[in-house]
């Protein structure tokens, strides 16, 4: 192991795998942004008090939640392009990375609506009471006085989103995307040793999600001093 080890441990191996898990990162990211925004209204609907969107957000998150994700990039790079082109007979070829940052960004957002929908419901009711005194309409008291307190408390939870959505980026090197994952099997494919790139890719997963542990607690630290 350990000559094999030294023979793939060369600054070119490691500057390709840092450009796969810079990219992991990137796609995480995106996905958690977009993720947060579905969250946002996902929320929304959730606590809307008419049914049909009620009912769609309902659904949108027990459908996600309830199958896996791995599933869910399948069907996006398979079925979907498949019906497409079964109804206008033309090919539907979509990106890998593009399909990626969808199914990650669709999934994030199933488990963020309940994340923000807590928040929301663990802000005091006295809030949403001043707000109406004040004269604040519902979608300006959600806008400038729940939701930036909701988001103090969740900020623990959506940084253990971040790390899960950086791990879960390597599901989409089964369709093909070279990232961290998919770049340590290339090089363990060339060098007929997997092994030694699959432990350099773990140093690089630990390293991202150690680091952004340790910046969320530090943002969350900082929130609570600012109480």
């Amino acid at each position: 192991m350990f000559p094999a080890f030294a023979e793939v441990f060369t600054s070119e191996n490691i500057i390709y795998l840092a450009k796969g898990a810079l990219l992991s990162l990137l796609i995480a990211a995106i996905s958690l942004l977009l993720g947060l925004i579905l969250g946002v209204i996902g929320a929304s609907g959730k606590r809307s008090k008419h049914i049909v969107p009620r009912a769609i957000a309902n659904f949108y998150v027990e459908v996600i939640r309830g199958t896996p994700l791995l599933l869910q990039i399948l069907l996006i790079f398979s079925v979907i392009p498949s019906i497409y082109t079964a109804i206008t007979g033309t090919v539907l070829r979509i990106n890998v990375y593009l399909i990626g940052i969808i199914a990650l960004s669709l999934n994030s957002g199933a488990y963020q609506t309940e994340l923000i929908r807590s928040g929301i419901n663990g802000v005091d009711k006295g809030q949403w009471e001043a707000c109406e005194t004040l004269g604040l309409s519902t979608k300006q008291a959600m806008r400038f006085v729940i939701l930036p307190q909701a988001f103090k408390r969740i900020v623990p939870p959506v940084i253990s989103e971040f790390i899960t959505l950086i791990k879960d980026s390597s599901l989409i090197s089964t369709i093909g995307a070279v990232e961290l994952l998919k770049g340590a099997q290339v090089i363990g494919t060339e060098y007929y040793d997997v092994m030694s790139p699959y432990i350099l890719a773990a140093i690089f997963y630990l390293i991202m999600t150690i680091s952004i542990s340790y910046l969320g607690r530090y943002v969350e630290k900082r929130l609570a001093a600012s109480d």
